[in-house]
This record gives C-alpha cells, sequence and structure tokens, in this order.
C-alpha cells in the first residue's frame, strides 16, 4: 500500500485580519518561561506535511522560535497573565484589552456573558503546531470550539479537521472546508453522520466498533472505496480526570489491543472491498501534561503494526495518535511540552519501527484545547455578593448552562475583576452561577478583591474550548455569544441566543 497524504490546501498570498501576536504568545499558557520550539532534522519524505500556508509579508516571517512552557513547569513565570492570550495588555490599574480592545468595552458592546475569541493566538497556535510536527497532519479538534470563522481560520493556516458529528462535517464543508482533509470520529456515528461523511467525501472515517464495519461497508457507492482507520485501545492511563481517560479497556471509545477485538476489527476491514484501511487511531485522554503516556501508546501501536505486516503482509502508511494536549487554567499549573512531544514522538517512532523493519508511517494529531483554549476569555457580571459564615458567594450572570466543565470536571479557574479600581486585598472566594444546581460553581477558591460588589465585571481566561460547545439550554437562559477580537477591532462570529429563539423552537401544544 502507497503512503499516501491528505490533500494540500491552497497558499494565501496576503496576510489577513488577525496575523499572529509577537513571539510572547505562546501555546500552552501565554507568555511563561521561554522554551524554545526547534524541529530536528527529518529525513526527505516522498510527500510533504500540510503546508503552514504562511505567504511572504511585509511584516517579515514568523519568529524562527516560540515560546513554550516545558512540561511539569509552572506556566506562572512570567506572572498573572501567564495563562491569558499573548496579546493580553492590562490598560491602567482596572481593565485589560485582548486583540487590542478593552475586555469593557466588549462587556458594554455585546453584553454579558459574552465569550471573547483572539483570532491571532488561534493562528499563532497553529502555526506553532505546525512547527513543532514539521513532517506530520496536524486536525483541529472541532469539538473543542467550531463555528465558521474558526473553520476558515484553521484552513487557512494548513490545518485539517476532525469532526464527530453530521452537524460540524456539514458546517465545515458549507463553510468551505475541503471534506478530503477532515476526519470523522464517533463513538456511535448514525446513519445520518455516516450518510454525509460519503455524500460529501471526508478523507478518513474512523472505525469506533466491528458493528460499524459492515453498516460502513454497505453504505460506500458500488466502485469506490472509503479511506478508513481504526481507533485503537492501547491500555495506556493517561488524562486530568476520570472521565476523560480514554485509552484504557474500561470506557466506551475504541477497539482493545488487549483482548483481540482491535485485531478482529482490522481483519475483517481487510475483507472489505469497499474499505481502504490505511492506518490506525488512538486517543489517550484530555490535559494530558507529560510525554510518557504518548510513547508508550507508540510503543504499543508500532507492535500491532508490526503483527499486522506479518498475518496480512500489509504496510499501514498512517498513525493518528489524536490529542489530549493539557493546558493550564491557572497560573502555576503544568501544561504540556508541545516541542519534547514532537522531537520525543518522532524519535520513538523512527527507532521502533526500524527496530521492528517497519517504514516510518506518517503521523497525525488532533489538538483542540490546546489551540482554541487558552485564545478565549469569557466575560461575566456580577449579580450578588453573599458572605455565609467562613463562605463568600460571588453569583454571577452565567453558570454551568455556559461552562458545565467545573461541575462535570471539578475544573479550577481564576477569574479577574477588571472595569473598577481597588486597593482592597484579595479574599479566597467562590465564584457561583445563576442556575438552580448547588455544583453550580465556576470558580472554588478564586482570589478576588474584598470589597467585589454586584455589578463588577469578571473576565476569566482559558475559555475557549468546551464552553460554548458544551453549552445548554439549562433554566432557558440562552447562550452567551461569541466574539473575536483582531487588531483592536471586535466582532459578532455567533450571536446571543434570545428568548425569540428558544420560544420558536417550541411548536405549542
Amino acid at each position: 500500500m502507497s503512503h499516501r497524504t491528505l490533500p494540500q490546501p491552497p497558499r494565501r498570498t496576503t496576510r489577513r485580519t488577525g496575523a499572529p501576536p509577537p513571539a510572547t504568545a505562546t501555546v500552552a499558557g501565554g507568555p511563561s518561561a521561554a522554551h524554545q520550539l526547534q524541529s530536528p532534522e527529518e529525513p526527505p519524505s516522498a510527500d510533504p506535511p500540510l503546508p503552514t500556508d504562511e505567504p511572504p509579508s511585509a511584516e517579515g516571517p514568523l519568529p524562527a522560535a516560540e515560546e513554550l512552557p516545558s512540561a511539569g513547569k509552572p506556566s506562572s513565570a512570567a506572572g498573572p497573565l501567564s495563562i491569558w492570550p499573548g496579546s493580553a495588555a492590562p490598560l491602567g490599574h482596572d481593565d485589560l484589552a485582548v486583540g487590542g480592545v478593552p475586555l469593557t468595552e466588549i462587556a458594554d458592546r455585546f453584553g454579558t456573558p459574552a465569550y471573547v475569541l483572539d483570532e491571532a493566538e488561534v493562528r499563532h497556535r497553529c502555526r506553532a503546531y505546525l512547527r513543532a510536527f514539521p513532517d506530520a497532519d496536524v486536525f483541529y479538534a472541532a469539538k473543542a470550539f467550531l463555528c465558521r470563522a474558526m473553520v476558515h481560520w484553521v484552513r487557512e493556516e494548513g490545518l485539517g479537521l476532525d469532526v464527530c458529528s453530521a452537524g460540524e462535517l456539514e458546517l465545515a464543508v458549507t463553510s468551505g472546508f475541503p471534506p478530503a482533509r477532515i476526519v470523522l470520529h464517533g463513538n456511535a456515528k448514525s446513519p445520518a453522520d455516516l450518510r454525509a461523511a460519503l455524500r460529501l467525501g471526508v478523507g478518513r472515517i474512523v472505525i469506533d466498533s466491528t458493528s460499524e464495519i459492515a453498516r460502513l461497508a454497505a453504505a460506500v457507492p458500488a466502485g469506490s472505496r472509503q479511506k478508513v482507520l481504526i481507533r485503537v485501545v492501547p491500555g495506556v492511563a493517561a488524562g486530568g480526570h476520570a472521565k476523560i481517560r480514554t485509552g484504557t479497556d474500561d470506557q466506551k471509545f475504541g477497539l482493545s489491543l488487549a483482548d483481540g477485538s482491535a485485531q478482529h476489527a482490522i481483519t475483517r476491514v481487510l475483507s472489505q472491498p469497499r474499505l481502504e484501511l490505511v492506518g490506525l487511531h488512538c486517543h489517550l485522554g484530555s490535559q494530558i501534561t507529560t510525554v510518557k503516556p504518548y510513547l508508550s501508546a507508540v510503543r504499543r501501536l508500532i507492535g500491532l503494526l508490526a503483527r499486522i505486516q506479518e498475518q496480512h503482509g500489509i504496510t499501514l502508511p498512517e498513525l493518528d495518535l489524536g490529542g489530549g494536549h493539557g493546558v493550564a487554567y491557572r497560573p502555576g499549573e503544568p501544561t504540556l511540552d508541545l516541542a519534547s512531544l514532537g522531537d520525543r514522538l518522532r524519535a520513538e517512532l523512527a527507532g521502533g519501527c526500524a527496530a521492528a523493519g517497519l517504514p516510518v508511517p506518517r503521523l497525525a494529531i488532533e489538538p483542540g484545547r490546546a489551540i482554541a483554549g487558552p485564545a478565549g476569555v469569557v466575560l461575566y457580571r456580577v449579580l450578588s455578593v453573599k458572605r455565609t459564615g467562613a463562605h463568600t458567594f460571588v453569583a454571577v450572570d452565567g453558570g454551568m448552562s455556559d461552562n458545565p466543565r467545573p461541575a462535570l470536571y471539578g475544573v479550577r479557574y481564576a477569574p479577574r475583576l477588571i472595569g473598577r479600581r481597588t486597593t482592597a486585598a484579595p479574599e479566597p472566594v467562590t465564584v457561583v452561577g445563576r442556575h438552580c444546581e448547588a455544583g453550580d460553581v465556576l470558580a472554588a477558591d478564586a482570589r478576588l478583591p474584598g470589597d467585589i460588589r454586584p455589578g463588577d465585571l469578571l473576565a476569566v481566561p482559558v475559555a475557549g474550548a468546551y464552553h460554548l460547545s458544551m453549552a445548554s439550554g439549562y433554566n432557558l437562559v440562552g447562550r452567551p455569544p461569541g466574539i473575536a477580537v483582531a487588531e483592536g477591532h471586535a466582532r459578532l462570529l455567533v450571536r446571543r441566543e434570545s428568548l425569540a429563539d428558544i420560544q420558536e423552537r417550541d411548536i405549542g401544544l
């Protein structure tokens, strides 16, 4: 089987609004302690990687080095703005600008809650991934956050896209994304998902269960073949919370390496003339901050590749290691060292394949949170302050309907007061949402000025991933808008869900 890559995107000839910020922007947690992003020399490949799509510019090329925090090191080496977008800048003592736009101005113009996405930070992170993985395919994980603007940014920066539903797929393709550079995931793909994927011509479908094989093969039009990957469970435990660890046998995703399910699925796929098996896929979990689990997964997958060659006489040309790259949500938390990940994965893959007598497969990765998360900020307005015994509860006008992650995973954030000057000393408070749930807590043990009061404006960084994408209609409060900032301008990407929107869905008795 020949070594293949996904189709390449067209190169841009002009720099768009939202060019990358200076090298002070970082990939996994704001401008922290510098770590030089270096790409070791790679042997020439018959197929080029997805390009960075970076045109010549009068502004000059991007810096050769990107600043990255080292794995296990605190992300706060540069101070309290370390986890904010690289463009974040104080305005006096009482405000903060992102993308050159004061956050108080955004709150006044668009209301609260409001989600702000720094376009330049998104683009910068896309480019940093392409530099850390120069001979790999990088797919943005759409589940982290997707809208038409994000589709355009990701395409222009040269990334592929992975989607999990017909809805995400249709939005991407109707926004101009080439379907051949899209990968479809899902542990339980519906018939509508598969029909849409085949109709639109997605580049890869990741098979997640044996029952999916015959269904997919039957749906492929006669005379054509659909490229597929098998999602393998390598038996590697990794991730920041039990609910987001997906590399072990005790969860719903993938086909087990330990019990032979993966090998059985491979045999079945190879017996289907309308399916073309091009590689293996795995995803270990989310919020992984060390390289070691990925290296363990590579070793086990190389062993499977060797068995496939021995038993079936074929060499699979692709290996997709998924994403799950951890970011810091509060200053001082560890982040995944992207440069080290790229270097060590390539070394492990090359060494393991050489020992097994295999050609090195083309690597693919799927970052989502690490691109969108630190590029986002959410703005809330304080509605009430309640002091009960030793506890102070600061209630805001959002909550678990726009950010369910604290309730699901116990995530902790670092909110910041903006828009009002104060000399009050910080005190520990619990920032809670407006919903009728005791678990609607947005930030436990946050430190805010002791004179915090209703009407104050809070800004919470690292809000670009799994907030709006997981937002719900709980209590019918309506989902917040998404706003892009770039070069001193703010524009609406996704409008606020109104009461009229909610009522129009209810068709009556």
